[in-house]
């Protein structure tokens, strides 16, 4: 189970960084791990694209203070959503 847990860990990250918002990933690879609790409860909880999108741009404008690109949260969410789906849901709760 703990394996499981640290490969949704891995690919929610990897993910993430492949986002990379504030274009610091390379260098701080642990940067949007404070993302992963409030996103995998989303997931977790059945979210839809719309809702992760909305969640990123959130994110984005109130805890990173950016302006979020035209389709960056909404490219992100629906390969969030898609990765979720592959996983099985999330194999990994607890």
């Amino acid at each position: 189970m703990r394996s499981e847990h640290r490969a949704v860990e891995n690919g929610l990250r990897r993910l993430l960084n492949a986002w990379d918002p504030i274009g610091v990933a390379d260098e701080v690879p642990d940067e949007y791990d404070c993302m992963h609790a409030p996103l995998l409860r989303r997931l977790r909880d059945g979210a839809d694209r719309a809702e992760i999108a909305a969640f990123l741009r959130h994110e984005l404008v109130d805890h990173f203070g950016l302006a979020p690109g035209p389709s960056g949260p909404e490219e992100t969410a629906a390969r969030l959503v898609t990765w979720w789906t592959a996983t099985g849901g999330g194999a990994a709760r607890g």
